[in-house]
């Protein structure tokens, strides 16, 4: 047995000690209780996975842990830290426990590196601080690159945030976390931006560097999976609470809550059958290369090639998943099509092809293709609440208010949120939440095409099948047609009726769904399908 009652009656192990203890944690915010009770202990190389829904209060209780939240947020409790209560430090003496005792991944990489700061100081900044030489600095972020698998680290250390993919910046943040070797990191999502063979590659690293320096972690994830495969200990949490709390084999072999049994769920559903329908959007000899420009007068030198050319045609109401290594150039796909990058070669919606408009003919199409982006909180406008985030695209349609107030309403309810949070700002709502606004956004202008890149890379396992259902029964009510990104062949396999797979920005398969899960022609295909087995 494992419930919360019988792990806190637990006799505690009197020979080793506690790298972190947390008891009774309880986080306020006016009459709402966000996190209640909630106590744990956690040893040297060891790791707590903490698990559950979008909302649940999994980060919010490790960012009280670093004294990283709001001031208008009470938290109340102990969490001990070599006899040291972390909750009653002064700032001065949590500045000293950050990065080096406790150091932390954040889930949203582009928003938590500098943009301002190229590569070499966002990870070495801390060492410099301390007194390291340039040269040393320099040695010692190449190597962290090579450890959290970078090729070509050299080259990288010149490069910003934005230059960076998707995968290639959370690895850069795991490098930063790592660079003064602390005794516990606290990992918030690391691998939601990444491919499932390089979240194996991640973990097995952070796996090892565990064990090498008997470091401790505290795995904040969605993904069960992950959490079966490297984790010692669970916690799951519900709306605040630890419903149910133990060692991983315990909790996946028997888990005590209906609602825990929710979460190990993996059933998406089916993909919609679909019959022979016209063709929507057609890409022809589509391909992207970025410039590389050297010298005193930026010349350009050569071409970084994104998508080598490809063509493909996407029917009404179809979906196409686009899966990939990051880096393969799935995003930059979707960036061209979407016209927010330029590219070569034809993109065709209902014949018309958009490389040849201009910005102002552009503008008259944009709702008929819209585009939900991997990072909500860098998509939103942190300065416009909920209902002027999705009401923005309206504003252009000549609705009166009452109609914009009521397509606001209709959205909000179709991605399962309550009205009640129109007035709320994105830095008020969770990562899942952000997500599913920014869906919103793009329903409400109710698109031919949706693109979306990696829409529920940051979302929990329940929530995910929610959006999963809801994009299907969209598409069923409205024949929209999908280009869906994502490295969850999973959610893919049950939204998608073909899939394209690329690799270093070249198109290594393209067949039907069932066909390619069935018989994978690529190896590459089959090492990413037996990755995502559960």
């Amino acid at each position: 047995m494992h419930s919360i009652q019988d792990v806190n009656n637990m006799p505690q192990n009197t020979v080793q000690h506690s790298t972190l203890s947390v008891s009774q944690l309880h986080i306020q915010h006016e009459e709402q209780a966000l996190v209640q009770a909630l106590s744990f202990d956690l040893q040297a190389g060891e790791t707590l996975a903490i698990v559950g829904e979008s909302g649940s209060g999994k980060s919010i209780s490790s960012l009280a842990v670093l004294g990283l939240l709001p001031k208008n947020l009470q938290v109340t409790g102990q969490a001990l830290l070599n006899g040291q209560n972390l909750l009653a430090m002064n700032p001065a003496g949590l500045r000293q426990i950050r990065g080096e005792k406790i150091a932390m991944i954040f889930q949203e990489p582009m928003t938590a590196l500098n943009p301002l700061h190229r590569v070499e100081k966002i990870i070495g900044e801390s060492l410099l601080l301390r007194g390291w030489s340039k040269a040393k600095t320099r040695e010692r972020v190449i190597q962290l690159l090579q450890d959290v698998g970078i090729p070509e680290p050299e080259e990288k250390l010149k490069r910003y945030p934005h230059e960076l993919s998707g995968g290639q910046r959370q690895r850069v943040m795991i490098a930063m976390a790592l660079a003064l070797d602390p005794e516990i990191l606290i990992a918030d999502e690391p691998t939601t931006a990444l491919d499932v063979t390089l979240q194996a590659q991640i973990l097995n690293l952070l796996k090892e560097l565990q064990q090498s320096r008997k470091m401790a972690m505290i795995l904040i994830s969605h993904d069960l999976n992950l959490v079966r495969k490297y984790a010692d200990q669970v916690i799951v949490m519900h709306k605040g609470e630890a419903v149910e709390q133990g060692g991983v084999q315990q909790i996946f072999a028997a888990p005590e809550q209906d609602y825990t049994r929710n979460l190990l769920n993996h059933d998406f559903g089916e993909a919609l059958k679909l019959e022979t329908q016209p063709v929507l959007l057609q890409l022809e000899n589509l391909g992207v290369r970025f410039p590389i420009k050297q010298g005193l007068l930026n010349r350009i030198k050569d071409y970084f090639v994104a998508v080598e050319p490809l063509s493909m045609a996407l029917q009404q109401g179809q979906s196409i998943g686009i899966v990939g290594e990051s880096g393969s150039g799935k995003s930059s796909l979707a960036l061209a099509v979407s016209r927010l990058i330029d590219s070569e070669g034809q993109i065709l919606l209902q014949g018309q092809d958009l490389n040849q408009l201009n910005e102002k003919q552009l503008r008259l199409l944009r709702s008929d293709f819209q585009i939900v982006f991997q990072d909500p909180f860098s998509s939103l406008n942190p300065r416009l609440n909920v209902e002027q985030t999705i009401g923005e695209g309206l504003a252009l349609k000549k609705l009166s208010a009452a109609e914009i107030s009521a397509k606001i309403e209709a959205a909000l309810q179709q991605v399962e949120l309550p009205v009640s949070f129109k007035q709320r700002y994105p830095h008020e709502l969770s990562g899942g939440q952000r997500q599913r606004i920014a869906l919103a956004r793009a329903l409400v202008l109710q698109p031919k095409v949706l693109i979306m890149d990696e829409p529920t890379s940051a979302l929990d396992r329940t929530t995910q099948r929610a959006i999963v259902k809801l994009l299907r029964r969209l598409q069923q009510e409205t024949g929209m047609s999908y280009l869906f990104i994502s490295h969850d062949l999973q959610v893919v396999k049950a939204l998608c009726q073909k899939v394209l797979v690329l690799r270093h920005a070249q198109v290594f398969e393209f067949q039907d769904t069932d066909q390619l899960f069935a018989h994978p022609q690529a190896e590459y295909t089959q090492k990413l399908i037996a990755a995502s087995q559960y």
